[in-house]
């Protein structure tokens, strides 16, 4: 009996030895997945985490960046103004429809309380033009940029800031 149970000792130990090689396969496979899968994760995490920082720190930057430009304003200023001219002993008249741009809406009507003082300039500015530099389109720019400036300096003088931007013509008609 000593004789059968010796070899069959043998057998159950190398049986073992094949389930413990393939049990060492799996627990290396699952370690390196896992492996795998953290280092996948860290990365992803980490990336994530900088992008996230970064964003914060682009809004805050756009937070305290120059305001943005508020949308333009348009006031009309009616009736149209209508001047007259002397040329070469002739009566000439230009009608001029005008808009005022501004961006606050508090500082136009801050500027419209003043409006007879604005339109008496505007009609003086207007008058005081020669009519053969106003039929060319530099004469007109000209023009456009004078009465800018003149209602520009009214507002500083009168409301303490520039409320308009921008005189603009919407209509002109020369006779």
């Amino acid at each position: 009996m000593a004789k059968k149970n010796a070899p069959q000792e043998p057998a159950a130990a190398q049986a073992v030895k094949p389930a413990s090689k393939l049990k060492l396969i799996i627990l290396i496979v699952v370690v390196l997945l896992v492996a795998v899968g953290l280092s996948v994760g860290g990365t992803w995490f980490f990336l994530n985490k900088g992008s996230a920082e970064k964003a914060a720190q682009e809004q805050e930057a756009a937070a305290n960046a120059a305001p943005v430009k508020q949308a333009a304003i348009y006031e009309e200023l009616a009736p149209a103004f209508v001047v007259n001219f002397n040329h070469k002993g002739r009566a000439r008249y230009m009608q001029v429809s005008v808009a005022l741009m501004a961006r606050d809406q508090a500082a136009l009507d801050a500027l419209k309380v003043h409006m007879p003082v604005l339109r008496n300039r505007l009609v003086m500015l207007f008058s005081s033009q020669d009519f053969e530099s106003l039929i060319t389109p530099v004469g007109k720019e000209m023009l456009l940029q004078q009465a800018t400036a003149s209602v520009q300096e009214l507002a500083q003088k009168e409301t303490g800031n520039l409320a308009v931007e921008r005189v603009l013509f919407t209509n002109l008609v020369l006779q």
